[in-house]
Parts: C-alpha cells; structure tokens; sequence
C-alpha cells in the first residue's frame, strides 16, 4: 500500500516523539524492532546514515557522559571519569537517536526526492495563515537536497578542495520544477490514527 507522503512524513515526526518518552524496557523492544525492519528494509541507507552521524552520536554520548552529575564510572583517574548515570542517560539517547535513523532510512528509501519535497509541501499549507509562500519554501528545500547530494558526490575529496569549492561559481541554466500532488486516501487516515494512538498510549 503506498500512503501519501505528507502522512509518512508525519508518521516519522510521530515515531520520533513517542521513542522519546518510552521508558527503559519498552525502548529497548520498540528500537530492537525498529531496527530489525530497517536492516531487512533499508540497511544500506541506514549504514549511510550511520556514516553521516558517526560523530554527532559520538559526541552525544560523551556530552551525557561527563556532564551529568553521579558516581564516577572510572575512580581510578578522578575527574577525568564519566559517570555511571551519565553513561546510562548518554546509551538511552544515543538509542533513541538510532530509532529515529532507522525509521528515517526507511522514509527515505520509500520516498524520492520529489515525493519528500511534495510531503513537506502539503505540510508547508499552514504557512499561507502566515502569509508566507510554501512555494517558494518548497523551491529552496529543493535546492538544498540538490546541492548536499553534490557535496556528498564530492566526499572523496580532501577538505580544503571541498572548502575551495564552496566560493566557485556555480553555473546552471535556469529550470523548472514539477511536484507531483497526491490525494489523502482512507489508508493514509489509519496510519496517522494509528501513530497518534500509540503516542496517546505511551503518554498516559
């Protein structure tokens, strides 16, 4: 069943929010499961992804480690130690952020890049209350996925040619941009009601 790319968009935001507020035991199923379907589903994305923030995930858990308050994990070097809470609070995040990953390889694998800038166009309506123009919102996304997946395609370079780049100017002939528009169907109302009712379950 394809569902509307606005409602897998929204469906995504909703997993990120409930993996958030679930307690121990239950994060651990939910981001074993997750994790299990997006190996079989979208494993090479996600170990794409996983390349992409290998850094930041690293740099989350020793934030957590070594600032938050508890018993040292590693007496022996004093302050230099990270916390055993800390440890345990900087594991749960860095878990949280792998189910996030995983449900977003898997968005990403199901939506090209014209359904995605198409969802987040469909989701961009509330910006004409503002008298702001998803138009032209959706145009700049655009241009933006456009010019990562460039920089991305020049990954093998050295930093400073990547560096360099960035002040080249860049000549293209001026084109335009089709976004195919999709319909709301009755499966794509079960999908936001179902991941609206597991929020509402893990939030009582």
């Amino acid at each position: 069943m394809k569902f509307h790319p606005a409602a897998q968009i929204l469906a995504w935001c909703l997993l990120v929010a409930t993996v958030q507020v679930l307690g121990l035991g239950a994060l651990l199923i939910a981001a074993g499961l997750i994790l299990l379907a997006t190996l079989a589903i979208s494993g090479r994305k996600f170990i794409h992804l996983l390349r992409r923030t290998r850094w930041i995930m690293l740099s989350l858990l020793l934030i957590y480690s070594y600032s938050t308050p508890g018993q040292l994990l590693l007496p022996q070097i004093g302050v230099f130690s990270p916390t055993h809470e800390g440890a345990i609070d900087g594991s749960l995040q860095l878990l949280r952020l792998l189910a996030a990953l995983g449900g977003l390889a898997i968005l990403l694998d199901r939506l090209h890049r014209q359904q995605l800038i198409s969802g987040l166009y469909t989701l961009f309506a509330p910006l004409r209350l503002l008298s702001l123009s998803r138009e032209r919102a959706a145009v700049r996304l655009a241009l933006t996925l456009h010019y990562a997946e460039v920089a991305m395609m020049r990954g093998t370079q050295s930093w400073q040619d990547t560096l360099r780049g960035l002040f080249e100017p860049y000549d293209e002939a001026a084109r335009q941009m089709e976004l195919p528009l999709y319909r709301f169907a009755f499966g794509d109302a079960c999908l936001l009601g179902g991941s609206l009712a597991i929020l509402w379950l893990v939030l009582r």
